[in-house]
């Protein structure tokens, strides 16, 4: 029998995909578990887990539909680990006429799809995803004719066109965003509820990663805690929405030792692999947002700003730019990343926080990512490579298309201001606004030149003064250089200069971070 073989990714887990809307004999998903997909960067363990238990769940929903499912398990001895080598071992099983597969939503896989399945010489044929609000080319065309584009612009062109918090055509309650409100500080005031989790045995599939021997880092535990199917993601997204919303937008910034998670809805891994799309997301926040009183719009636009706005942009950003984005390096950083980033090893509490919640749990909060590790890697002058492989691989929502414009652009300013209209640094003052970490830690978050001087400290002024001349017409930097030049005339500023090259000299020694 002629058959039409669809490939399947990983992250292409949309049971709402027209392709599902009928069963068809002479159709057949093919899905594989490769190697190649845990070794093109160092993973956390916690990240393969979920991929490959959302994975085959999801073989398991289309077989139960009555779809046909080639399933290759990480451990099937008839799985050769490649793509072509897999798709020939079902051209002997059956007589496939036509190859089909949904567009990747990165460069390296986009590249080999279309390079490879020209090697089997049959036809093929590609599909939108149909996930997005967006298409890949779509922040392109909106930023034909404009100088600059950033983010906000695409925003609120995005609610516009969606009518998402929009009423004759103005933004509901009079502002576009709400950011200025939605940085306080959390001090325990309001109650956070134990986060909704899956607890899904996974020691079966750990045996065979083991047995694979798929190397990996982070915490490995015998039970995974994100969705990993539909049912769940909706479920995570309906406890979002009663639980956390009413306060995600004044927290989403701050940071608290007692909490992983704070308010956050822990919707990117599920997002990401497209178990739910951005739309049903929005679309349920906007309703309980009109429903129920208690939920300010600053909150439900803080949220929506994330996933309509700069979820979308950043997949823009990725596909505007193509794979040039990759060899940015616009402070020619080539520091390698320290041990630490691995281990979580450090008297620095900020950081050893946010390090504990990425390896134990392959998550942490964007203000964790951008201002405390990322922040800490530009100040440190880390090689931007290093970076993204680090972010790539311990993040269990660590889509390519996602992470490298946020980890290159936003958080190490390697594009030199493209995504970002200012480099994300700052001293401890910032992390002692969002958080209680400074009240805890081994350094004193304000001096900048004695022992136990916060690293922060140092190393931000040492930055601006190094960067100077790149920085110093950026507008969003005026202020601090104006410091700056007041600064550099006092004595105490060669000290700075003098603690910052300590501190670089014995980053791996553990002298000054353990």
């Amino acid at each position: 029998m002629d058959v039409i073989l669809r490939v399947l990714l990983g992250d292409q887990l949309n049971e709402s995909h027209s392709w599902f809307k009928q069963k068809n004999k002479k159709v057949v998903y093919a899905m594989f578990e490769m190697k190649q997909e845990t070794e093109y960067v160092k993973h956390h363990i916690q990240k393969v887990v979920g991929f490959f238990l959302a994975m085959r769940s999801f073989a398991k929903k289309l077989e139960e539909k009555g779809h046909a499912v080639e399933y290759f398990k990480i451990s099937d001895s008839h799985n050769t680990h490649n793509l072509i080598k897999n798709i020939k071992v079902l051209q002997k099983k059956y007589s496939i006429t036509k190859i089909e597969y949904q567009l990747p939503d990165e460069f390296r896989l986009d590249v080999q799809f279309k390079n490879e399945l020209k090697s089997l010489q049959i036809p093929v044929k590609s599909y939108d995803t149909e996930h997005f609000y967006t298409t890949r080319n779509e922040l392109k065309e909106f930023s034909e004719g404009r100088k600059k584009t950033v983010m906000e612009d695409f925003y609120r062109y995005m609610r516009k066109k969606h009518k998402i918090l929009v009423e004759n055509n103005e933004p509901v309650g009079g502002k576009w965003n709400y950011d200025a409100s939605n940085r306080k500080k959390w001090n325990q005031d309001e109650l956070v509820p134990l986060p909704y989790e899956t607890n899904i045995d996974c020691k079966a599939l750990l045996k065979e990663l083991n047995e694979a021997e798929v190397v990996t880092f982070g915490e490995e535990t015998l039970t995974f805690t994100y969705p990993i199917n539909r049912e769940q993601a909706i479920k995570q997204l309906d406890f979002f929405c009663d639980n956390l919303l009413e306060f995600f937008g004044d927290y989403q910034d701050a940071m608290h030792s007692s909490q992983d998670f704070l308010f956050h809805s822990r919707l990117s891994f599920a997002l990401n692999l497209k178990l739910v799309t951005p739309r049903e997301v929005v679309e349920k926040v906007v309703d309980v947002f009109y429903k129920k009183p208690s939920i300010a719009v600053s909150q439900a636009e803080g949220f929506i700003r994330q996933v309509l706005g700069w979820r979308e942009y950043m997949r823009g950003v990725y596909w505007q730019l193509g794979e040039d984005f990759k060899k940015k390096n616009f402070f020619n950083n080539k520091v390698s990343l320290p041990d630490f980033f691995w281990t979580g090893k450090t008297k620095m509490n900020c950081v050893k926080q946010s390090l504990k919640n990425s390896l134990n749990n392959a998550y942490a909060h964007h203000i964790q990512r951008l201002m405390i590790l990322g922040n800490l890697a530009l100040l440190l002058e880390v090689h931007p490579d290093e970076v993204d492989a680090w972010y790539l691989g311990v993040y269990i929502d660590a889509v390519e298309w996602v992470q490298l414009p946020n980890t290159r652009g936003m958080s190490q300013y390697a594009d030199g201001g493209i995504v970002a209209t200012k480099p994300y640094v700052s001293s401890a003052s910032y992390i002692n606004k969002m958080s209680n970490y400074c009240k805890e830690c081994f350094y004193n978050y304000k001096t900048k030149t004695e022992e136990d001087s916060c690293p922060y400290n140092t190393l931000y002024w040492e930055f601006l003064y190094k960067n100077k001349e790149k920085l110093k017409n950026n507008h969003r930097m005026r202020m601090m250089y104006t410091l700056l030049q007041k600064m550099e005339i006092s004595k105490d500023f060669s000290e700075i200069l003098e603690k910052a090259k300590t501190i670089k000299q014995k980053i791996n020694s553990y002298q000054l971070f353990v």
